[in-house]
């Protein structure tokens, strides 16, 4: 079983939990501990705001939240977001590390008042551990089965009032009965380039490194429209900056850094253009199966659709269709004018 919370210290949202380690990672600072400090995904701010302020006014918890999306856009971070408004404890888990039901009782009889249940990746949980949530989501209660065979008991436990926040990159892999538990229903939009560029001024800031503002606009062409991308990437710059410069992150810093990561001026890299690559040489820009590209590539496809795809989709390099994924003139010209 693993779970992981976080510790109300400087650098983590308030009212978390203590961690395994007593000293937050370099991620974890980085992330916005408030609602006010979060930059973009502001329809979804605009409606959270409202949901924790009638939750504190009633004193109560808020309601289940499911969080949609592309990896890296923020789902953990909104979560925290979410106990640190609301002044409760913070606890994560995630699907796969649920096993048994065991693990889920364990965590779920643990829980304080008011506390927020973050499971990351909560359309890999099983079936059976699913099924334990449907009465703690609906009734706050616990149905433990004790005992085997004909001398089986069923035991009630009664839980105290929590929130339970999902992740997922998948949403169409969830099964209605778990999705409908869910009050209340996000999905995170890729960022613009002006919130990303905001978000690597602010990192910038943070790990206490001055940047030009043609630097921070070039990272931001560059992430992806992921803040995760935009942060590692200013990290990468950074060093960069550090051993070949000043230490002041300039634009050239940011092409030559870039270029010897792979990473083009879409933000493409080595693996983005594999794809695209056979695609069109082995199979004649497509259509073919997702299936067929993964075994090409020798990438897994639960990687390829959920890391590589969306972005590809949304630059308008490749294309779903009913036959397969076909790449696009598009793709194609900006291949052909590397």
């Amino acid at each position: 079983m693993a779970i992981s919370t976080y510790d109300d210290e400087s650098d983590v949202p308030a009212g978390v939990e203590e961690s395994g380690s007593p000293t937050p990672s370099l991620d974890t600072a980085l992330r916005p501990r408030i609602l006010d400090d979060y930059v973009g995904q502001e329809a979804i701010k605009k409606s959270l705001t409202l949901t924790l302020q009638a939750a504190k006014q009633r004193d109560e918890p808020a309601e289940h939240i499911l969080f949609a999306g592309p990896p890296g856009l923020g789902k953990t971070t909104l979560a925290g977001i979410i106990a640190s408004e609301l002044q409760v404890p913070f606890r994560i888990t995630s699907g796969p590390a649920l096993e048994r039901s065991g693990d889920l009782a364990s965590i779920i009889a643990s829980l304080q008042p008011g506390e927020v249940l973050f499971i990351d990746e909560i359309h890999r949980l099983n079936r059976n551990i699913e099924e334990m949530l449907y009465p703690v989501m609906e009734d706050y209660a616990l149905d433990l089965v004790l005992g085997k065979g004909a001398g089986a008991r069923t035991m009630r436990i009664q839980l105290p009032r929590f929130t339970l926040v999902g992740a997922t990159t998948r949403p169409g892999s969830l099964s209605s009965p778990l999705r409908d538990r869910f009050g209340l229903h996000y999905h995170l939009e890729y960022y613009t380039e002006r919130e990303l560029t905001h978000i690597i001024t602010r990192t910038a800031s943070l790990l206490d490194v001055d940047i030009e503002d043609a630097a921070a606009h070039a990272l931001a062409i560059r992430s992806r429209g992921t803040p995760r991308v935009a942060n590692r990437l200013v990290k990468r710059v950074r060093d960069y900056a550090t051993v070949h410069g000043d230490g002041l992150i300039r634009l050239r810093d940011v092409q030559e850094a870039l270029h010897d990561l792979g990473i083009d001026d879409k933000g493409l890299d080595a693996i983005d253009r594999r794809i695209l690559k056979t695609i069109i040489e082995q199979f004649d820009g497509g259509p073919v199966g997702v299936e067929t590209i993964a075994a090409a590539t020798a990438i897994e496809r639960a990687t390829l659709e959920d890391v590589y795809e969306p972005y590809l989709l949304q630059i308008g390099f490749l294309q779903r269709t009913p036959r397969g994924r076909k790449v696009t003139d598009l793709a194609i010209a900006y291949l052909n004018s590397d």
